[in-house]
């Protein structure tokens, strides 16, 4: 079996739409597909509607997290499998993220107008589609205004990698895992050693995650390299957590394609096996 277990629609920050992103499943060949959009599963529905023969979907999100054990806190995100969409408390706080998020992106907006950029925010939330807002339209507006010629680039310290990134609220760590588990859904540790990303938490703290019900760590993804993933394969042995691997696809945002890294059937057993908040869609 072909198991990709991180992507993304436009419902957060992909090119293709939940229908879209199915249907490019099939024809990559995969069999098992789960849907990780940024902090919603707006995209959940459209993508069990139009999900083809043979595809089983899994739903989820990406939560975005920070743990505050050190100065400045790190950044880190928590993939949710299964989990009941109707959990009052998870619906709270992935709600707030989201109206983080969007303001942030309104501040990120009026900066680059300081400066005499021609960008708006009523396109940049146009690029959105209605999904949640991110750092990539903004992208896709400094495309359109010539200013950069890919995401990629965008994403550049003279750009939102550094000059005109602004801080985000996120969910503490620990109580993003809590959530998840309670909503009867699986934790993931999203690329946990992608150090070219920035920084990353130490060991130690994945230890704490596991005594505290993490699942999974996901080994095999595009930002670890083969010395990344051997450390994470070694780490989740230690602790008895499950080892994922996930395109982490975003259609044309990133050149990574769907199914290039993937998951065990052995390890998506044990995920379906934990959960207890909805089904895969088989």
């Amino acid at each position: 079996m072909r198991i990709d277990l991180h992507a993304h629609s436009t419902a957060s920050d992909g090119t293709l739409t939940p229908a879209e992103l199915v249907v490019a499943a099939a024809e990559a060949e995969l069999d098992v597909l789960a849907i990780t959009d940024h902090d919603t599963t707006a995209g959940w529905l459209p993508a069990e509607r139009a999900r083809p023969a043979g595809l089983t979907l899994i739903r989820g999100a990406e939560l975005s997290c920070r743990w505050y054990g050190q100065t400045p806190p790190i950044p880190l995100h928590l993939l949710a499998y299964l989990f009941d969409p109707t959990y009052p408390a998870l619906v709270a706080e992935l709600a707030r993220v989201r109206r983080a998020r969007e303001e942030r992106g309104q501040r990120i907006v009026e900066r680059l107008r300081s400066d005499g950029v021609d960008v708006t925010w009523d396109e940049v939330r146009g690029y959105a589609n209605g999904g949640t807002v991110g750092r990539p339209h903004v992208a896709l507006a400094l495309m359109r205004a010539g200013l950069v010629g890919s995401t990629q680039e965008a994403f550049e310290a003279r750009w939102l990698g550094e000059r005109y990134r602004l801080p985000k609220e996120d969910t503490d760590v620990f109580t993003a895992l809590r959530l998840v588990l309670e909503a009867g859904g699986v934790p993931v540790f999203a690329h946990p050693r992608a150090t070219k990303r920035g920084a990353v938490v130490p060991d130690s703290l994945i230890v704490e995650l596991a005594a505290a019900g993490l699942v999974g760590l996901e080994a095999d993804h595009e930002a670890h390299a083969p010395e990344e993933r051997a450390h994470v394969r070694a780490l989740a042995g230690e602790l008895g957590l499950v080892v994922t691997g996930s395109s982490d696809f975003h259609g044309t945002h990133k050149p990574v394609r769907l199914g290039a890294f993937t998951t065990a059937i052995e390890a998506y057993t044990q995920i379906l096996n934990s959960a207890h908040g909805v089904p895969a869609l088989l």
